[in-house]
Order: C-alpha cells, then structure tokens, then sequence
C-alpha cells in the first residue's frame, strides 16, 4: 500500500512550466492528504456510507483515483484548443453512479494503490503542460459551452477532487 511519503515532493522531474508544476504539487498534496485520511479509518469507516451522496467512503476514495485520468484527458483536450462536448452533469451523475455500483467492495489497498498510480500519472501530465496550454481556453459542454481554460478545468476538476471529497468524508465521520 502507497504511504503519504510515496508522492512526489513537488520538484519537476523535467524541465517544466511554474505554473503547472505548481498545479501539479497541489493535486499531489491533495491526494497525500486523502491518502493519509484513507489509511487511518477503521473498517467501518471505510464502510460509512456518506449523507446526501449514498457512497461509501471506501467508493468515494476509490472514485476519486479512477476519474484522474478522464479529468486529465478533458484539460488536455482544452489544453489542445479543442471544445468539450457531449459531457453534462448527468452523465458525470450516471458514471458515477455506475462506478459505485461496481466498486462497492473495494478494498482499503486496491483505492489506495489506484488513488497512488494515478495521482502519480495526473501530476506528470499536468507538468507536461506548457504555459501556452494552460492558458489555452475552448468551450466545455459540462459549464454550458463556456470557454475555459486548461487551467480552470484542472483547478476545478482533477486538483480540486480530493480536496472536496476528503471535506465531505471529514463532515460524513465528523472527524
């Protein structure tokens, strides 16, 4: 199981942007923190299922992990000047909604090792990025064809998501 230590500790590996190495050392302290939350619940809490949301907290850790790559994939495409069509929040409702009905019995360590790989993979590919691509905006169906930039949609999506969900866990454990 990956430990809080296992993340990277924000130097780039490569030559890269200093916005987007920021924006990356942001999504991997926030995955630290779900992280180090994660592996301190019991197996009932991991078993708690979250009010006004129906997820476990051991789903909600797992779905965090398994959408970094789709949350990625959507600010590259922006990144690429392209528009984000056809996603509306009904179908984030529905694939979330899938995702948890096939992932109920999720282990502490399958989301804990998925939720490393992929952060580990999401901070790489936002350090690929250049200033230019950061900055580049397109329209994005999910925010009614507004056009946004790269950054906004990882500020908002991939970064911000374990940061809102690890709040929710805390509010749902009252720890």
């Amino acid at each position: 199981m990956p430990t809080t230590s296992s993340f990277q500790t924000g130097a780039p590996q490569r030559a890269t942007s200093t916005h987007a190495n920021a924006l990356a050392v942001r999504l991997e302290q926030g995955a630290r923190a779900l992280t180090a939350f994660a592996i301190s619940l019991t197996d009932a809490e991991w078993q708690a299922r979250i009010p006004h949301d129906g997820r476990t907290v051991g789903v909600v850790v797992h779905h965090v992990a398994s959408v970094y790559p789709l949350e990625i994939q959507l600010a590259q495409t922006v990144a690429d000047g392209k528009p984000v069509t056809g996603v509306t929040m009904a179908d984030v409702d529905a694939m979330n909604a899938a995702h948890a009905a096939e992932n109920g019995a999720v282990t502490k360590a399958a989301a804990l090792e998925l939720l490393f790989r992929n952060a580990t993979a999401a901070a790489a590919a936002i350090r690929a990025l250049s200033d230019g691509q950061l900055a580049t905006a397109a329209a994005v169906s999910l925010y009614d064809d507004a056009p946004l930039t790269c950054q906004f949609v990882l500020e908002d999506h991939a970064v911000r998501h374990s940061y809102h969900h690890l709040a929710g866990i805390r509010r749902a454990l009252r720890r």
